[in-house]
């Protein structure tokens, strides 16, 4: 794993990609410290032996690695199919390098419904009322009790999107990422690893 180097700070996203990267971690360098985006997550690592700290303390990352559901060839991503995209978001922002691995599967030439919302429990008929049209996910909550939902309407034009959801009131977050947020995207394909820079 060439992307972390000794000493580094290590943003770790949640689902399946990041659940096949852990057991790579283990003695690859030293020094390193990891800050996971849920607890499933950090329960993995910690299990693993690796040195996970909480957050909250430190502003900045070397490194955040994740990987997504939808990658647009425009740059856009949407993630947040295991209902963690807020805190997924936050490492990302805060990280010199954000890094999204993904199969050749995710690639899509424009992105989809659903984007994942994550909405606060006060005001949420008001809240779904006004985001329409989205369903309510049949899930746990979020790792900090936010209620996770799907947007179910266009996604043509990310960007408005993007403003719509942010100016919506009881809207947490969204699992719309902007292509200003990815610096590398590895996409594993049969013949190899392709990395797309941005």
């Amino acid at each position: 794993m060439l992307l972390i180097r000794d000493g580094m700070r290590v943003g770790l996203g949640t689902g399946t990609t990041v659940s096949h990267l852990l057991p790579l971690l283990p003695g690859h360098a030293q020094g390193v410290t990891y800050f996971a985006s849920s607890p499933g997550t950090e329960r993995a690592a910690v299990e693993l032996g690796l040195d996970v700290q909480q957050f909250e303390r430190l502003d900045r990352l070397d490194l955040t690695i994740d990987g997504a559901d939808q990658v647009a060839l425009d740059g856009w991503l949407v993630k947040g199919g295991g209902g963690a995209h807020t805190r997924e978001k936050i490492l990302a922002a805060a990280a010199e390098r954000f890094v999204v691995i993904v199969s050749e599967d995710k690639l899509v030439e424009r992105l989809h419904p659903p984007v994942p919302v994550e909405l606060l429990r006060f005001g949420l008929a008001a809240t779904l009322r006004a985001l329409a049209p989205v369903e309510v996910r049949d899930a746990p909550p979020s790792p900090d009790g936010g209620v996770i939902a799907d947007y179910q309407g266009s996604t043509d034009d990310p960007g408005r999107l993007a403003i719509r959801l942010a100016s919506t009131p009881g809207v947490v977050e969204y699992g719309l990422f902007e292509p200003e947020l990815v610096q590398e995207i590895l996409v594993a394909r049969s013949s190899g690893v392709e990395a797309i820079r941005l």
